[in-house]
């Protein structure tokens, strides 16, 4: 047996450089598909954040109603207690 032939080394060449595209092609097609799926979950995440703030600032606006509510009756009872009072110590 001779040596390889101009021929063969041809076709090694060739083998090499397709193997080597084919991977090129697979590394970029990887990190593409990573680079969308972690701009998906940032935006699904970013949604959720707003939502969370959305929630958050109900929540918020709602116990101040309800603090403002609280406070009206505080005070009214308040004024009561100050008239029982003043009843009970013209009583005595």
């Amino acid at each position: 047996m001779t040596g390889m032939s101009d021929h063969d080394w041809t076709e090694v060449v060739g083998a090499i450089g397709i193997f080597a595209l084919l991977i090129t092609v697979f590394a970029v097609t990887v990190v593409q598909i990573s680079k969308t799926r972690r701009a998906r979950l940032e935006s699904a995440r970013s949604d959720d954040y707003r939502r969370l703030a959305e929630t958050a600032s109900q929540a918020q606006a709602e116990n101040s109603r309800l603090l403002a509510a609280l406070d009206g009756r505080l005070g009214g009872m308040e004024s009561r207690m100050t008239t029982l009072e003043r009843v009970l110590r013209e009583v005595d």
